[in-house]
């Protein structure tokens, strides 16, 4: 279980350890071609097996993808009846090659309203990869921010009522969905919306924020790379002054100066 970066300072690196990615744009990237809204779905997996690929190249530890979130069952029934069914053929046709490639499948979110053969599906997965290290890829599926805060705290209260009177930050993190992973370095929001609908909120505190107008089928290996060059010239202070920085954020102070 890693601790809040409220807590500790997390340690500067080149490369962000965890990357978490809201993709979106799957239904604009069809309209614009002319084509249904399940085929930028399609292409939207696609984009997933690229991403995935690219993180593990670039030394990612961590990619936290926001698949369907708890609002999504708004969505009209027949593309969320196609989500599903696309959710089961990723896992069916996927979860091997992560397996060979070394890379941790886990899933999180409220898997209560899925059917029973995609939560076997994803329970086969995570018990098939729990011991790969090279990425751990997590998918939020019928996933929300306020819901994890929820679930934590009532899942915190039954095993610890004494907390009932008060508890801290520290009680807490360890009943968060992501207790396994540090938080975000790095958050990612394709399509051109500009912000963070309810995405891993408790974590999200002090992590680095991307917005880019490509739309996600369209985000590619150079799209990341364009995203982690921004994540380098940020100056991640958590609560400090420029001049307390480490050498890594000096470097990219000197970056954004000499271009």
């Amino acid at each position: 279980m890693f601790k809040s970066s409220t807590g500790e300072i997390p340690e500067a690196r080149p490369v962000p350890r965890h990357v978490a990615i809201i993709m979106d744009g799957n239904g604009r990237w069809a309209k614009r071609r002319f084509l249904p809204r399940m085929a930028g779905h399609r292409r939207g997996v696609e984009a997933v097996r690229n991403i995935v690929r690219a993180c593990g190249e670039r030394g990612v530890e961590f990619l936290t993808l926001f698949a369907f979130s708890s609002e999504n069952w708004r969505r009209p029934v027949d593309e969320v009846s196609f989500l599903m069914r696309l959710f089961v053929m990723a896992l069916e046709q996927e979860v091997s090659k992560l397996h060979e490639n070394g890379i941790r499948f886990r899933a999180i979110g409220d898997l209560s309203r899925f059917e029973p053969k995609l939560v076997s599906l994803i329970r086969d997965a995570e018990e098939l990869t729990r011991n790969n290290g090279r990425l751990t890829l997590t998918v939020a599926a019928n996933y929300g921010g306020r819901w994890d805060i929820l679930q934590a705290t009532n899942r915190m209260l039954k095993e610890r009522p004494e907390l009932a009177t008060g508890f801290t930050e520290k009680d807490l993190t360890p009943y968060l969905a992501l207790s396994y992973a540090p938080e975000p370095d790095l958050f990612i929001r394709t399509g051109g919306e500009q912000r963070i609908s309810n995405f891993v909120l408790w974590q999200l505190a002090y992590t680095e924020l991307y917005f880019t107008d490509t739309l996600w089928p369209d985000f590619d290996a150079a799209a990341l790379d364009r995203a982690v060059v921004s994540y380098q010239e940020r100056e991640r202070r958590f609560g400090r002054t420029s001049e307390q920085l480490p050498e890594f954020a000096g470097l990219a102070t000197q970056r954004r100066v000499t271009g």
